[in-house]
């Protein structure tokens, strides 16, 4: 009689499991983030993107924003211009960083008027690389306060950071999850998570933020990595921690983008089909202004291109 091990067993199973992707609902709702462009050309590149991803009906679309202002004029025309010319919500990021509570009150009118009803709140990052967040003398503190002072001004959606690996300034987990909820409490409407590569980091976040009373939304934010080299960069500002196992699976690929692209879509597809098998309907995806990635991702939980959102319906 043959013997037969418990490694082959487990291989067996998955074998005979019904296919991943197979007649997923199309049940999930998306929404994606970009960065407002330096140039023509990153410009025609993000409207690509958006061109792309919007006929597949995303809740919102956010672009971010640099410390003490670098980008903030790129933002606000790249917001305005997806408010004004297409159908699709378009979210501002908006930041503590070196900037007074009379500035962001302007800069938060100024979006209001442009139309736009949605603020991701940040307290951002420091300029400097290296060094620790100090509020403008005459500004927000922190996120929460930002938070208040924006649902002051207007009622506007907010979102908010969410950390599920531990913010890396935080003093320990508990305290980051008080930080969250005291941005809850002063009105958030949602929380987005930093990426993560380990769906049960997401699931225990999530525990212990229900566990400390938090029952807004915790959408999370999912990166499909292309690039190792510029993930881990990213990663160590955030406190994300990438598992040994991916680094191995993009061995050997610097010569051949195309197939990095297909580990890519494939480590991101899996990690969200096993985030959906645990009862998640949201995800948030970074797409670096790249479309193809994230597309290929929602095409396969069931997402399918619809009438276009690019004409603005006003």
């Amino acid at each position: 009689m043959t013997s037969v091990s418990l490694s082959q067993l487990e291989e067996a199973r998955r074998a005979l499991d019904t296919p991943l992707f197979a007649d997923l609902a199309g049940d999930a709702a998306v929404s994606f983030e970009f960065f407002p462009p330096k140039t023509e050309k990153m410009e025609e590149t993000l409207w690509s993107a958006i061109q792309t991803l919007g006929p597949l009906r995303p809740r919102f679309v956010s672009v971010t924003y640099g410390a003490g202002g670098s980008t903030r004029e790129r933002t606000h025309h790249t917001v305005a211009r997806i408010a004004g010319e297409t159908a699709i919500p378009a979210a501002a990021h908006l930041t503590c960083v070196e900037a007074s509570k009379a500035e962001i009150e302007e800069i938060a009118r100024e979006y209001w008027a442009a139309g736009v009803r949605h603020i991701v709140a940040l307290r951002g990052d420091p300029p400097t690389e290296g060094t620790r967040f100090a509020p403008h003398p005459d500004g927000y503190r922190n996120a929460a306060e930002l938070v208040a002072g924006l649902k002051a001004i207007h009622p506007f959606e907010i979102s908010v950071a969410a950390y599920p690996e531990c913010h890396p300034e935080a003093v320990s987990f508990d305290s980051d999850i008080a930080n969250l909820k005291a941005k809850f409490d002063a009105g958030a409407t949602r929380a987005i998570t930093q990426f993560f590569f380990s769906p049960e980091a997401y699931f225990r976040f999530c525990d212990k933020a229900r566990a400390a009373g938090i029952e807004g939304e915790i959408v999370p934010g999912i990166l499909p990595v292309s690039n190792v080299a510029q993930t881990r960069k990213f990663a160590g500002l955030c406190g994300a921690a990438i598992p040994a196992w991916m680094d191995r699976l993009f061995e050997g690929l610097d010569d051949h983008p195309a197939a990095r692209q297909l580990v890519a879509a494939t480590i991101a597809a899996e990690m969200c089909r096993r985030l959906y098998a645990g009862g998640v309907r949201q995800f948030h995806f970074y797409t670096l202004n790249r479309a193809e990635l994230s597309y290929a991702i929602c095409h396969l939980l069931g997402l399918r291109a619809k009438a276009d959102r690019l004409e603005n319906a006003a």
